[in-house]
């Protein structure tokens, strides 16, 4: 799952309609939710549904107030895990809240755009891997604007000479997010589908519970090599950067 930097960007969306959002991110139907937070981020939501993309292959539904104000808070707390000077390097600045999210009909949790410096998030996702999705999908974010610090050859080194990845995420039946007991250098069976998704899928538990990788790691060199070629690179885009 992917700069434009306008002048119009230094406006104050609390203070823009609808049409001056579309404007900025190309997305129909969408209001302020809440413009404040600490690390910059402007929070969107879907008052209706919409359809996007070159061939409007990404839909998402409009949000339910109560399930809105629910989820919300949870979105928030995770992304406040991010300061803002970190926020700025990976081009994340809109977060657009909606229900149902698919790509070319395939659920989605997310879909991030670095060149409009947004993230859409499904609030409806699996809720028991809703929180590590939302760093899953900005960790794309990440790997799409430093790409050469996210070496998808090199990655597939630390792996047994074995192992092969897939052609495509969607080219693969390896679609499960729980952990797994004994890891073998995966975290859970998506990481097997491609480079890409094996990064995020790390760095998502690293966000969400570092000390249970670190515990995973002890015994698991392959697993071992990965985080610290994560963290090696996080800490090049920016030294304060900590899981």
């Amino acid at each position: 799952m992917k700069y434009i930097i306008s002048i119009i960007l230094i406006f104050n969306i609390s203070e823009v309609n609808a049409n001056e959002i579309f404007n900025l991110l190309k997305i129909p139907n969408l209001e302020i939710y809440n413009t404040n937070s600490l690390n910059g981020l402007k929070y969107l939501y879907a008052e209706n549904n919409f359809k996007i993309g070159l061939k409007k292959n990404i839909s998402c539904d409009k949000s339910k107030k109560n399930e809105l104000d629910k989820k919300y808070p949870i979105v928030e707390k995770n992304l406040n895990k991010y300061k803002a000077d970190f926020l700025i390097k990976n081009n994340l600045k809109f977060i657009i809240l909606c229900e149902n999210l698919t790509v070319s009909s395939i659920n989605t949790g997310g879909v991030p755009n670095i060149l409009k410096r947004s993230l859409i998030l499904d609030i409806n996702f699996n809720q028991k891997h809703f929180e590590r999705m939302i760093h899953h999908e900005f960790f794309h974010m990440i790997q799409a604007k430093h790409n050469r610090m996210f070496d998808e050859a090199l990655w597939s080194k630390f792996n047994r000479t074995s192992f092969k990845y897939a052609e495509c995420s969607t080219c693969s039946d390896q679609t499960e997010l729980s952990l797994y007991k004994n890891t073998d250098g995966f975290l859970t069976e998506y990481s097997k589908s491609i480079p890409s998704e094996d990064m995020a899928e790390i760095f998502s538990f690293l966000m969400i519970n570092k000390e249970l990788v670190e515990k995973k790691i002890e015994n698991d060199l392959i697993l071992k090599n990965k985080v610290k070629y994560l963290e090696k690179n996080l800490k090049l885009i920016d030294d304060d950067f900590v899981f």
